[in-house]
């Protein structure tokens, strides 16, 4: 499946078990950089908190680029593990989810653990707001000047965008559209005269709600 769900905006919850407080905090992160930063934010609102566990799958969920975990201090596979599961089951990409908590004095042992970080990240997960990511092909097609008004038509139609135009003796136009699309551009540019070739094949992506 190329098109996937995505986090549309940030949000965070809170859940309380035994005194102890888990703070869950789930937005989107298109790559590592965006994922520890916000990791740094969670940080930085609750500096006061014992753990900050989290995990964060970025890419298509049905085969995402690259996931990661941490149970930061946590018994090892009590906390980042569970929280990256409900994301893999929950099936969104592009998504970093961190679960801060505070110590209120009484153990919940592994499984308690386990559970405990799984409700947080459920519980942020069932009110996330989501996007439909759309993935987009890259091609560059190569026209008569007279033409391009009609091409720059044709992507509006199409929900396709212009990515760069150069001008030498005909037009070299680099669009980025949907998938659906593709067929037909190649049936317009046939029966217009015009050359279609791929430039990048995984293109860019494109997040609408």
């Amino acid at each position: 499946m190329s098109d996937y769900s995505v986090p549309a905006a940030p949000l965070q919850v809170e859940y309380e078990i035994k005194k102890s407080r888990f703070i869950a905090r789930a937005a989107l992160a298109r790559d590592r950089e965006q994922a520890l930063q916000v990791l740094a934010e969670a940080k930085a609102q609750f500096p006061d908190a014992r753990h900050h566990c989290w995990a964060y799958l970025i890419g298509n969920p049905w085969s995402p680029g690259t996931v990661a975990m941490s149970d930061d201090g946590e018994p090892t596979g009590t906390a980042g593990k569970p929280i990256l599961n409900v994301l893999q089951h929950k099936q969104v990409g592009d998504i970093m989810l961190v679960v801060s908590r505070y110590f209120g004095g009484i153990k919940l042992g592994a499984g308690g653990l386990v559970r405990a970080y799984s409700q947080a990240a459920q519980l942020v997960m069932a009110d996330l707001s989501l996007a439909r990511q759309v993935s987009l092909c890259r091609r560059e097609v190569q026209l008569d000047f007279s033409l391009e008004q009609g091409l720059r038509h044709w992507m509006d139609l199409h929900g396709g965008h212009l990515v760069e135009v150069s001008y030498t003796q005909q037009v070299n136009m680099v669009l980025d559209l949907p998938e659906s699309a593709l067929q037909p551009l190649q049936e317009f540019a046939a029966a217009n005269g015009m050359v279609v070739s791929v430039v990048n094949d995984t293109g860019d992506d494109n997040p609408t709600a």
